[in-house]
């Protein structure tokens, strides 16, 4: 099978297993205020990870790419989506293009639909700083996503088996790429103890990537002939996994990201910690089925539906979202409380 035909694979099983899992948004309640002091015409989405000033908390996660003309189309509609709703956007894996130089169409459409935005380069843990600095100069990206996939390299049946000395090759990236480098886990969520890791090393964004949204030990499980089913359930939840990255001692910018698909989950993941959500297999499955106007509307819609949360919480803007109280329950309690994480500090702080 062809990288190309692969992609093509992953995107037909993510729209076949999407949100399978829960997410565990539902464990998180926010305490509510009857006096919330605050306008709606006062509400403020800008953002800051790291040195890029977004316009919106929310942005388009990593895809595709790399997969023909089908992810050509993909990219330059998300790209034009972006556009028109202000959101960065990231492609996925660059490496396609690297040892392939036909697909460097299906990347670089984003940076040409999308001149002015931000754009984001992808590459796995694998990538050297050459491959780094290639992948970044294809689209011009403003920031690059170092994706870590153990978990679907294992499964994939023609995955890779040796994960020695990462982090001393994202250590390298980070001290020699040019542009801030984002972390990002696929699906399985992250520990207190991953993020600690990577922040030591200069790491200055995360996106935790939980369990919850498109689950790619499940998509390569359905091109095995012997699948590894206990990978099906693998991994922290989104929100499980944004509390651990709070938990770190070194200051790092936390993605949330991982089954994210409503205004009031990424009210929520803000809330616990998370400074920006990234949002895709929602977003694809809009693009595909219902097209690009509908999408451009969805985005339109989660923007004024969190501006309306915002108000209803007595948050201006998304740093405040951050101090106000939410109580925890469910298997998010149960799994942070084993975890030795002090909950009290989310519901008792306003």
């Amino acid at each position: 099978m062809t990288r190309s035909e692969r992609k093509w694979d992953h995107i037909r099983y993510a729209l076949k297993t999407i949100q399978e899992r829960k997410n565990s948004f539902e464990d998180i309640t926010f305490v509510h205020r009857s006096l919330p002091n605050s306008s709606l015409d006062q509400i403020e989405l800008s953002i800051k990870i790291g040195e890029l000033l977004l316009s919106s908390p929310i942005f388009i996660n990593a895809m595709t790419g790399g997969g023909g003309d089908r992810t050509f189309e993909i990219n330059q509609n998300l790209a034009i989506a972006a556009k028109e709703t202000g959101l960065a956007m990231a492609v996925g894996s660059q490496m396609a293009a690297i040892k392939d130089s036909k697909e460097k169409e299906t990347y670089k459409i984003v940076r040409r639909m999308n001149p002015n935005g931000i754009v984001i380069g992808n590459l796995g843990w694998e990538a050297t700083v050459e491959q780094a600095k290639l992948a970044v100069d294809l689209i011009e990206a403003n920031a690059i996503q170092i994706h870590v996939n153990a978990i679907q390299e294992l499964t994939m049946p023609e995955g890779d088996r040796d994960f020695r000395d990462a982090l001393l090759r994202i250590e390298a990236i980070v001290n020699q790429v040019g542009v801030p480098v984002i972390v990002k886990e696929v699906g399985f969520g992250m520990s207190k103890d991953t993020v600690h890791n990577l922040a030591s090393i200069g790491v200055t964004a995360i996106d935790v990537g939980g369990a919850g949204g498109t689950n790619f030990a499940k998509i390569e499980n359905e091109r095995r002939k012997q699948p590894y089913s206990f990978f099906n359930d693998w991994g922290i939840s989104t929100p499980a996994s944004i509390v651990e990255a709070k938990e770190c001692k070194i200051p790092v910018t936390i993605i949330g990201s991982g089954g994210i698909q409503t205004s009031i989950e990424i009210a929520k993941a803000i809330a616990l910690g998370a400074n920006a959500v990234g949002m895709a297999g929602s977003f694809l499955k809009i693009l595909l089925e219902e097209g690009i106007e509908s999408l451009i509307q969805e985005i339109r819609n989660l923007h004024d539906e969190l501006s309306v949360i915002m108000t209803a919480l007595g948050a201006s803007t998304i740093e405040e979202i951050q101090t106000v109280p939410v109580v925890l329950s469910g298997e998010t309690y149960h799994w942070l409380s084993e975890r030795g994480i002090n909950t009290k500090q989310y519901s008792q702080r306003g």
